[in-house]
């Protein structure tokens, strides 16, 4: 016969982490560098622990930072004009509905701006000084 072939070795294609108060697993994992938590803090310090949407005063522990244009672009990633600062809540029912997200972004802040972060999003970010955000946001 012929070689024989090794098995393949199989590698989760995502990281899976343990949730702390249900105990079931999570499907995908964010990962999150020393920047995007510097970010996450100066932008909730900023919102004086107020929620942008539906302005409840809910603490600044309990404040999450919500992109517009998600993570994965990298040009919008840490720019304060793609965020907003909202709870649990208001958060979870953006990205239930995407539509809504973008509705509500226009009437806050305008088409202008909403077209403005559109245009950016096509940048690669690959030419963005990650020293120098780490100094603004610290």
């Amino acid at each position: 016969m012929g070689q024989k072939r090794s098995p393949l070795k199989r590698r989760p294609m995502l990281k899976k982490s343990k949730s702390l108060k249900s105990g079931r697993r999570s499907v995908l994992r964010i990962r999150r560098d020393k920047l995007d938590i510097l970010f996450s803090e100066y932008m909730r310090k900023k919102q004086n622990g107020i929620c942008q949407k539906c302005l409840r005063q809910v603490g600044y522990a309990k404040l999450q930072v919500s992109h517009l244009f998600g993570r994965r672009y990298k040009a919008l990633r840490w720019d304060e004009d793609n965020v907003s600062i909202v709870c649990f809540s208001c958060h979870l029912a953006f990205h239930e509905s995407p539509v809504e997200h973008v509705a509500w972004f226009i009437r806050e802040r305008g088409q202008a701006q909403y077209d403005m972060l559109m245009a950016r999003s096509r940048n690669s970010g690959k030419d963005i000084d990650r020293a120098a955000l780490t100094l603004y946001f610290q």
